[in-house]
């Protein structure tokens, strides 16, 4: 199922107050993250302001979190990025991610019959039988001002919505879509508007001093689970199991010599019990 649609599609089933009110939809580009960082840093009166939608319908260069590529064939998947200008101390940072990954499972659960999850820290992920199959992924960049407050971040979503199952990507982390998953299409207009809704509401809770870390843990499907950590720079890893995370959306895995580590950027992948 390829269902095209133009800004002025995504404009007229909007009913967000500044989320996604302005926007851009392209045919294809090589990264909506990386064009939207080059129309941020141009620094023109015509910045584009927060709530800025950058979607495209096929993205040549797409890639997520550790530097992984993400493919889908065009007209297929959700592929977009949102521009924030927050001005959160640098601890809380990570809270963007919280919130942007609740926000897609939560889309995701109100137009399927999926149960839905999250692979810390930003992985989304519906279970199939006994294993959990990966649907969707969040990238997060920006930058900091002197004080180290986040001045602006981007951050990208690839959601695998109308993927056929022998056209998904294979890898340690196994892949779906909705689909592949629902046996039938899910149109990607109707997903589109309420993600941006359930990211808008959770992005002014924030502002009005709500965490967004306690729903964000709640979907965590890593939590309680035995884990392998990789620190991709070093290649060294552990084994252990998470128990939870803190404030800023970091991992506490406790190994078998019982110290506790706080993860804050490696490869997290479950074991088996």
């Amino acid at each position: 199922m390829i269902d095209h649609f133009s800004a002025a599609d995504v404009l007229e089933s909007l009913t967000t107050n500044w989320l996604g009110r302005a926007c851009q939809v392209l045919p294809e580009l090589d990264s909506s993250n990386d064009l939207l960082k080059e129309m941020v840093r141009e620094g023109t009166e015509d910045d584009p302001p927060a709530g800025f939608l950058l979607l495209t319908h096929y993205q040549r260069q797409g890639r997520g979190r550790l530097s992984r590529r993400w493919d889908a064939p065009p007209g297929s998947s959700l592929l977009l990025s949102l521009l924030f200008r927050p001005n959160w101390p640098g601890s809380q940072a990570n809270w963007l991610t919280m919130l942007v990954s609740t926000a897609a499972a939560e889309a995701i659960a109100s137009h399927t019959s999926l149960t839905v999850g999250i692979k810390w820290p930003n992985d989304i992920m519906v279970q199939l039988g006994e294993r959990w199959h990966k649907v969707s992924g969040i990238l997060q960049e920006g930058e900091f001002d002197g004080n180290g407050r986040l001045q602006w971040a981007i951050v990208g979503i690839g959601m695998n919505v109308n993927i056929p199952a022998a056209q998904l990507p294979t890898g340690s982390t196994p892949a779906t879509s909705l689909l592949a998953a629902m046996g039938e299409p899910v149109s990607r207009l109707p997903l589109l508007t309420t993600f941006l809704e359930q990211v808008e509401a959770r992005y002014e809770a924030v502002a009005n001093g709500r965490s967004p870390q306690a729903a964000w843990q709640e979907k965590l499907i890593t939590l309680g689970q035995p884990v392998q950590v990789t620190y991709t720079a070093s290649s060294q890893s552990f084994a252990g199991v998470a128990e939870a995370t803190d404030a800023g959306g970091h991992l506490l895995v406790r190994d078998a010599a019982g110290q506790l580590h706080t993860v804050t950027a490696a490869d997290v992948t479950l074991r088996k019990k």
